[in-house]
Order: structure tokens, then sequence, then C-alpha cells
């Protein structure tokens, strides 16, 4: 079904079989996209809202000189426009980091759940404020945690999420991104983001090898970055 891996992450509010049924329901198609492809572009009108089914997904923004900050990393079971239901339109991009398949849902048919029931509309509010919390977070780091401490903390934020949806099984797993990502997800440059990956390495932390994490020691790495989930609300 196309929303089990939305509500293995989303648990809080508990909806009726009917709410589910409805929320199936409410997708018209899915569509497929290979890696860079562009799913959502900046400004561009929108009449749907994305959800991410299989693959890594980006939203970003690039600057005039041409520097990409990562502003999200999107997993299977994210929508990942959720709020261009009010908004109609996106200030950012949105792209594939791999093979993608999504499933749409018009924006016409969110109101009519919205409308429908008080559940599903708190259970789509609070996806959107999760990712709101998940942004001010990702700024933390940005501006007050220590380079390697923010791709420390990185990598903790996306086991611990793969996890919740049961593709992090154990602790080697795929995380199919570049070190160009992660540099532009942490605002480093590509050198710098590589020098701190290997300091992670040498301390006996984590291992990044061609889109592959293994966590050598979990316990050490939760503590070196502080890491605290309860930003990601998993209630």
């Amino acid at each position: 079904m196309y929303t089990d891996l939305f509500l293995k992450t989303h648990r809080v509010p508990t909806i009726t079989a009917e709410e589910r049924a409805a929320l199936e329901q409410a997708v018209v198609r899915t569509a497929t996209y290979s890696p860079k492809q562009i799913i959502v572009r900046q400004q561009a009108p929108l009449t749907q809202c994305t959800l991410l089914l299989e693959g890594f997904v980006e939203r970003y923004k690039d600057t005039p000189e041409g520097r990409r900050q990562i502003l999200a990393i999107h997993i299977p079971g994210d929508f990942v426009d959720l709020h261009s239901y009010p908004l109609k339109r996106l200030e950012h991009s949105v792209a594939a980091l791999t093979d993608v398949r999504v499933a749409l849902f018009p924006h016409a048919d969110v109101r009519a759940l919205t409308k429908e029931s008080a559940s599903l509309t708190e259970l789509l509010w609070r996806s959107t404020l999760i990712d709101a919390a998940i942004n001010r977070e990702w700024i933390v780091s940005i501006g007050a945690r220590s380079a390697a401490i923010r791709l420390a903390h990185l990598f903790c934020e996306m086991y611990t999420r793969l996890k919740r949806i049961g593709q992090a099984e154990t602790t080697t797993f795929p995380l199919p991104l570049t070190q160009v990502d992660l540099a532009d997800a942490t605002g480093l440059t590509a050198v710098h983001a590589n020098r701190m990956l290997r300091q992670l390495r040498e301390r006996g932390m984590l291992a990044f090898r061609q889109g592959e994490v293994e966590i050598l020691d979990w316990d050490a790495l939760r503590d070196f970055a502080k890491f605290d989930p309860a930003y990601l609300f998993f209630d």
C-alpha cells in the first residue's frame, strides 16, 4: 500500500481503517524519476503533493554563484512537498538523488481528506511540522556545530529515520549520497567533508564508502554528536 512507510514514521494520531483507505484512494497515480531529475521546480505552479515511495530525494536551493545548499534529505514514506497544498508552489526545488518512485495526491483530494477527517488533518499537519523541526535542527548544525559533529549528527539522524521504516536493520546500511551531497547538506566544502569523514573513521565511530554507512560504535557516535532524537517526534 502506498502509505505503509508514511504511517510507519507517523503513528500519531491513530487513524481508522476507513481513514487509511481514504488516504490510499487519494493517490491519483505514481511516477518514476531518474537520479538528478527535478521532481518539483522552484516557483512552478503545483496542483498535487508528492509522497516518496522508493529512493532518496533532496530539497535544495542553488545560489547565483552555483553553490548548492541541500535543505532536506527525504527517505521513503516522506511527503516531499505537502506544504505545496496551501502555498501552491515552492520557493526551492526537489530532485531525485537515486532512482525514485512517488505517489501523487491532487490538492483537491488533500482538501477533501482534511475536510472529512480531523484525524487525517492532524496527521498531515503534524508531518509538515516535523519536517520543520528537522529543518531547524539542520540550521543548528550549520550555525553552531563543528564540522565533524555536523556530519556525525546527520548520520545519526539518517540511521534513526531509516531504522524506523525498516531500511537500516543493522548498523551497516545504504545511504546513497556522495561526499559532495554530504558537503552540500552540512555547509562544508567537499574537501573539508572528506577530512571530517576520515576523522570519524579514525576515531572508530563510522565508515562511509561509496554510498554505504557502517556505524562502528553507535554509542560513541551518538555521544560525539550529542544526538537527541526528540526533534523527530517518534511518539
